[in-house]
Parts: C-alpha cells; sequence; structure tokens
C-alpha cells in the first residue's frame, strides 16, 4: 500500500474527461440505501489525494445523498487507450476559497452552465485509486493506491 498521490498522467485523464467524451461517474447512497450513478462533466483533479467536481443543482438527489453518506466513488473509463481508473473516498460541500476554486477550476463549458454560482462545489477526499493506465508491451499498468 503507498499514500495518495495523483500522478501527471491521472490529472490529464481526469481533467480532460468530459473534452474526451469520457466524463467521470459518480456513484452514491440514497437515504434508502439505493446506489445512484450521475455523470459529473466538471470533475478535476483538486489536490494530490482529492478529486471535486461542481454540483449546478444545490437541491439535487446527488447533494442530499452525500449529506446522509458521505462515501461514494467514482470512475473514468476511456476505451481507446485501455484506461479504466476507479476512485472512492468520503465526500463533503467545499466552502469558502475552496468552493471557489472547484468551480474557478471547472471547464468554460460548465461555468457557463452555472453563471450566477447557485451550484455547490463537491471534494471527495480519497481513500482508494486503482486501476489500469492503458497497456505495454509487458501488459496492463496497473496501479493501486490507498490513504495511510
Amino acid at each position: 500500500m503507498s499514500d495518495i498521490d495523483l500522478t501527471d498522467e491521472i490529472r490529464e485523464h481526469v481533467n480532460g474527461a468530459l473534452m474526451a467524451g469520457n466524463p467521470m461517474l459518480l456513484a452514491s447512497v440514497d437515504e434508502q440505501g439505493k446506489p445512484r450513478l450521475s455523470y459529473r462533466g466538471s470533475t478535476q483533479v483538486f489536490s494530490k489525494d482529492r478529486l471535486a467536481f461542481w454540483a449546478r443543482n444545490a437541491e439535487g438527489s446527488t447533494l442530499e445523498a452525500i449529506g446522509k453518506n458521505p462515501h461514494v466513488a467514482m470512475m473514468y473509463r476511456e476505451p481507446s487507450k485501455r484506461v479504466f481508473l476507479q476512485f472512492s473516498g468520503r465526500a463533503h460541500l467545499a466552502q469558502g476559497a475552496d468552493r471557489d476554486k472547484v468551480f474557478d477550476s471547472a471547464l468554460e463549458l460548465e461555468r457557463k452552465s452555472d453563471p450566477e454560482r447557485k451550484g455547490v462545489g463537491v471534494i471527495i477526499e480519497l481513500d482508494k485509486v486503482e486501476g489500469i493506465l492503458g497497456f505495454d508491451d509487458k501488459g496492463p499498468r496497473r496501479m493501486s493506491m490507498r490513504r495511510g
């Protein structure tokens, strides 16, 4: 096991996901304990061990689910490069300067969808990242990181 330290390669995949046609998929758990999925086009690497996204609907069911159970997972898949990444951790609402940073770091397309900044920033403290970063002559380039 190693500490989580998102590499530049992972950062490029995550930050470029929407424009590459591979938006990140978020899994959360609703108040009845049932899973729910939603695409998050504004997902970005927030720091070496955190992801973030801007949720335009501050009253949405995703934020309600996170408020009751912060455990979430995200998935990135880019079939053409044979890249598959899974992220899991705990989500919370961004406050103050962090909220501004989440919004300001989102793609322009996402910012234009919420010009009055009525949404909220969500930060995910990662506990685990694993997957495949493509293939080379030795096979899949597997990676795995865990907090602590």
